[in-house]
């Protein structure tokens, strides 16, 4: 007689109840059943879709309790619903610390209102913690709250910004991975990662290739709407004892069109935080301690 498939039959109900477009998906045309397909779940998981397939069928009985609560994540379960998830394959739950706010140091919040140049500061994820107002005038996505990654692979606005987009890219993801280290099957870093992998073939495929480079500065142009063609530099500088955060500042060659360009962004800029001008409007960005 048939052992009963208890998680497989929970993981198919609560896939079925999931909408595509609450987990970021962007659906196309008519779908033949409810809720997730199992590659998206996986995708979103992190996982293989063979292995997701295995799970649902009762072929694979023992998953880890990081597998679950990666499921459980993208099936939107609350603390009960993922330990009752987790008792089903009999798995206990991680003794995982809860994560704690990111805290962007003092002293580097000064910097940032110090500096004359485009700078802000990211997590090792990739998430913008604070930015100075000429780096929101650089990029209107350079703000906290946004993700580096989902902003360059998926705002148009974003990308027309780079002439040498595939370039930008190409670069960025093995950078993530470096900043990452062993934390890749974070279930935070699974979901950024699935909801890419879903939405970028680009990002998907520079994914798959494993590449891993240093942090480092190097050459960026961009094409600003309104100043033109920039010829900068970026630099990523590492900020101690901040669990992963870096400093990142553009900056032009002494007395080159792009150094007076950035003056005159950084005069555009200024004129939009003028007293009187509405408020919430404008590329200013205030630094923050989140």
């Amino acid at each position: 007689m048939a052992r009963p498939n208890f998680l497989g039959e929970y993981l198919r109900a609560r896939r079925e109840l999931v909408d595509p477009v609450d987990v970021g998906l962007r659906v196309v045309g008519v779908r033949r059943t409810p809720g997730l397909r199992r590659e998206e779940v996986a995708t979103l998981a992190g996982i293989s879709a063979d292995y997701y397939l295995r799970l649902e069928q009762g072929r694979d009985r023992n998953p880890s309790p990081q597998v679950l609560e990666a499921l459980a994540g993208v099936f939107g379960l609350d603390a009960a619903a993922t330990q009752y998830l987790l008792s089903l394959s009999g798995a206990r739950p991680t003794t995982r610390k809860r994560p704690r706010r990111e805290v962007v140091p003092t002293g580097i919040r000064h910097l940032l209102d110090a500096l004359e140049l485009p700078a802000y500061v990211v997590s090792r994820m990739f998430d913008v913690l604070a930015a100075n107002r000429l780096g929101t005038a650089l990029s209107p996505s350079i703000r906290t709250g946004e993700n580096r990654l989902r902003s360059i692979f998926l705002d148009p606005v974003e990308r027309d910004l780079y002439p040498d987009w595939e370039q930008v890219v190409g670069g960025m993801v093995p950078s993530f991975r470096a900043s990452l280290g062993t934390d890749v099957h974070d279930p935070r870093v699974a979901q950024l990662v699935g909801e890419l992998s879903l939405a970028s073939e680009s990002f998907r495929q520079l994914w798959a290739r494993h590449d891993v480079k240093p942090l480092a500065g190097a050459p960026a142009r961009m094409r600003h709407p309104q100043v033109g063609l920039l010829e900068l530099r970026r630099e990523k500088l590492p900020i101690g004892d901040s669990g992963g955060q870096f400093l990142v500042i553009y900056h032009a060659e002494p007395g080159s069109d792009s150094a007076r360009s950035l003056t005159l962004l950084g005069s555009l800029a200024a004129t939009d935080e003028a007293p009187g001008a509405e408020a919430g409007t404008g590329p200013q960005s205030r630094t923050s301690s989140y």
